[in-house]
This record gives C-alpha cells, structure tokens and sequence, in this order.
C-alpha cells in the first residue's frame, strides 16, 4: 500500500485547485456587487464595471459583457491581459499600477479605446508595446509613465509616431512642434525633400548651392538666366537680385489650350449667303 508521503504533489496540486476556485468564486462574486450596484437585470445592459482596488491577481473572462464600454482594474496585482477577447467596444480602460510586464496580444484588437491607461506598470520593451497598439486609430488619451520603457531617449517622438491620433500623454497635451520633430525623426528623407521644395519651385537653399549646379541650370534656361548665372560664377557670389531673378527662370512652363470661337459660323446667319468659315484653329497660350 502506497504511503501518505508519495501523495505529496497530488496533495499539493489539489490545494492548489481548491485556492484557484475558491479565487474565482471571489472574482464573480465582486462581479457581481457591480452588477446588483448598478441595477444592471442582464449581461448585455452591463456597459462599465469598476473592479478598481480588489487586490486582484487575476481576472476571469469577460467576454459575457459585450457592451462594455468602460473598466477600471486599477490598482490591482494583474500580471496579464487576457480576459478581453470579445469586449471589442471598450472606449475607456484603466490598467494603471498593476504588474503588466507585457501587453503582446492582449489589447491590439480593442480598436474602439479611446483612453487607455498603462501607467505605473513594468512594461519595458517600447517597440513591442507601440506594435501592439499602433491599430487603436480612435485613441486620443494614453498613460505609460512610471513603466521602464519611458527611459528611452526618444520615447515620446516614438509614441507619437506611432500614435499620430493621441492627444494627451502622460498628462501633458501633445503640440504640434512634438508632431513636427517626431515625424523628421522618423521621415529624415522626406523632411529633407519638404525642406527644398516651395509651392513648385526650389527655394533660396538650393538656389545657393554649389557652382556646377548653378551652371546646369543656366543651360537649361534662357540666354538672360545663362548670361546671369556666368556673371555669377566669376565672382563667385550670386546677388539676391540675381537669386530672384533665377529662381523665376526656375519656374514650371505653364501652358493652356482653348477653342478658337471666332472661326465658327454663328447659327443665326442667313445660310443662303455664301459665307465660308475659316478653318477652326486651337489656341496655345504658354505662361511661367
């Protein structure tokens, strides 16, 4: 007959059943405070439940709430997030100071979240978390102060590249000087491209550039631009009214055509007089 001491794991496995069901019949029974609270008859009138500051280590599935627009898990010891599958129009959630090391694949799918707060976690890999919530297109409130990740030198620019619709982080109203310096950060190329370029024309940077460029230019325009650009060249410096008068000769062709109307016979004429229109003619009118 087997001893009492070789049933030690089963023993202890089953302790631990005991204390994880008698976790859950805590959770639903919280639960449903909230609910009698809140007058709420059935799972599908419920739209927020407050489970804020329960000492909870875990949360049981939530998915039965389908309407739910609003939940504070705040100040609790969760570690992760995955009691949220199908609670697809959640618009506000609070998850600040918890134990979330980790969002990956527990928030992408709540695209409706329109304040999120990751707040005083321990959340550490930045690039993981903007992957993770890079979909949420309606987000305009987001916390992730006091998380590790808020020591990366460029946390800020990247959360708002990422985030381009948020408008308050970290308590601090997003400005467009922060929008401009994120997107040179990220867009190095197409800043610079920006930077040149004027309503069609380069600007007085470019038009400073170096002696061949401007000889280029002077052979593609017109003897007055080449004239301009070899005096220029011999002195080595260009004037700014030869800066003006360059960057004109820069200029697009603009070039338009239309109907000459004044060949074609007017339908009120007597057609019995013997009147031969001209040939119809377009018109070509060329401008810079």
């Amino acid at each position: 007959m087997q001893s009492v001491c070789n049933k030690k794991p089963g023993w202890k496995s089953g302790a631990s059943l005991a204390r994880r069901v008698k976790y859950e019949v805590t959770m639903e029974k919280v639960i449903e405070e909230q609910i009698h609270r809140c007058g709420y008859k059935m799972d599908s009138d419920v739209c927020e439940l407050y489970l804020g500051r329960r000492g909870l280590k875990d949360v049981s599935d939530l998915s039965r709430f389908r309407l739910l627009k609003y939940l504070w898990l705040n100040h609790n010891k969760i570690s992760n997030v995955n009691f949220l599958g199908n609670n697809f129009r959640l618009a506000e959630l609070y998850l600040n100071s918890n134990e979330l090391s980790d969002i990956t694949g527990s928030l992408k799918h709540l695209t409706s979240l329109h304040t999120l707060m990751l707040n005083d976690n321990h959340l550490t890999n930045l690039q993981a978390t903007m992957k993770e919530l890079k979909g949420m297109t309606n987000l305009r409130i987001l916390s992730l102060f006091h998380n590790p990740l808020e020591q990366d030198a460029s946390y800020r620019h990247t959360v708002l590249h990422h985030l381009p619709s948020v408008q308050l982080l970290d308590r601090e109203n997003v400005t467009q000087k922060e929008r401009e310096e994120a997107f040179q950060l990220f867009h190095p190329h197409r800043t610079a491209v920006i930077q040149s370029l004027g309503f069609g024309r380069r600007t007085d940077s470019v038009l400073s550039s170096r002696a061949a460029a401007q000889s280029s230019i002077g052979h593609r325009s017109s003897k007055r631009n080449r004239a301009i650009t070899r005096n220029s060249n011999r002195n080595n410096t260009i004037t700014f009214e030869d800066k003006v008068l360059l960057r004109g000769y820069q200029r697009s062709v603009m070039q338009f055509t239309l109907f000459d109307w004044n060949k074609i016979l007017l339908s009120k004429l007597d057609h019995s007089e013997e009147k031969f229109a001209d040939e119809p003619q377009l018109i070509t009118v060329t401008f810079r």
